[in-house]
């Protein structure tokens, strides 16, 4: 029994999303494969973004959207850590504040999903005028550069939400596009139409990937979630949050990324667009990892 098991109750906040609860319920059955003694509450909580659903991120233009009333809960001391989507995390924390784990990423590319009317088309096949729903700049940039023959509306909330909003006979939407990663977590993998690779569109810093945010001197939390971390996860989005925080990028700009670990070798493309998508600065990096053996050992 460690430390941690002693403790009172741990509690985890979260957003009240069907997603989020699904997201921070996952993180808590992987401690408790750790820590089978130890017992968690989840504490929720609504934050700004999932508040204010009638303007697009950009124009609510400020950041912390979905994490504001999470880390004020943290800092308070009513919930022990909390669990993001890493994507939704600020590259800069709150004073105070720590990474205290990153899990095992899932698919980090974008999805398409189709209205029933358009169900066996692809982006590029579907129809001059089409309309494809997202939120995202990163993605409507990418949208005008890439398939100007399709027209981008503004579409909030969340994946139930957008789903219905899609499915409605008397909406205007011809696709939506999603993060693969919340379609999967949701058990929604048949509604997934097209799967876009980094070679079509490129992904947000961090999609994919769950972290887990707590108070940096809160030692025995930081030892509770130390098994939590994967490593090749942890300095892909480290890679990639790197980059986001030099261009200084969040809701307000066309900012997106790839990346990949193999043989020790980090490759990031990093790219950022106009607003119109029509202007693209773009530029693939990589670097040799020295990664210690499991034995602890440096590399030969």
């Amino acid at each position: 029994m460690t430390s941690t098991d002693t403790r009172d109750i741990i509690r985890v906040g979260s957003r009240k999303s069907e997603l989020a609860l699904k997201q921070t319920k996952y993180v808590i059955e992987c401690l408790k494969e750790y820590h089978p003694t130890t017992e968690f509450q989840i504490v929720t909580m609504s934050t700004k973004g999932d508040k204010i659903l009638d303007k697009s991120l950009p124009k609510i233009g400020e950041k912390s959207l979905f994490t504001e009333e999470l880390e004020l809960a943290l800092e308070s001391g009513r919930v022990d850590f909390v669990v993001h989507s890493l994507k939704d995390l600020p590259t800069s924390l709150p004073e105070g504040m720590a990474l205290g784990a990153i899990l095992k990423r899932e698919d980090p590319r974008d999805a398409v999903v189709m209205s029933k009317k358009y169900k066996d088309k692809t982006l590029s096949t579907l129809p001059e005028g089409s309309v494809i729903g997202t939120s995202s700049l990163r993605r409507s940039a990418q949208l005008a550069r890439n398939m100007p023959h399709l027209k981008v509306e503004n579409i909030r909330g969340n994946l139930n939400t957008r789903l219905r909003k899609l499915d409605d006979e008397n909406g205007s939407f011809a696709a939506i596009i999603l993060a693969a990663a919340g379609l999967k977590r949701l058990n929604w993998e048949n509604r997934i139409s097209q799967l876009l690779e980094p070679e079509e569109a490129l992904y947000a810093v961090g999609q994919g990937a769950l972290g887990v945010e707590c108070r940096e001197t809160d030692w025995k939390i930081l030892s509770l979630l130390e098994p939590l971390y994967d490593v090749e996860t942890t300095l892909r989005c480290v890679c990639e949050r790197s980059f986001l925080k030099t261009l200084g990028g969040g809701c307000s700009a066309p900012v997106a990324v790839s990346s990949t670990l193999k043989n020790k070798i980090l490759t990031i493309t990093g790219a950022v667009w106009s607003l119109d998508g029509q202007k693209l600065v773009q530029n693939i990096s990589e670097s040799k990892l020295y990664i210690p053996d499991d034995d602890g050992e440096p590399p030969k």
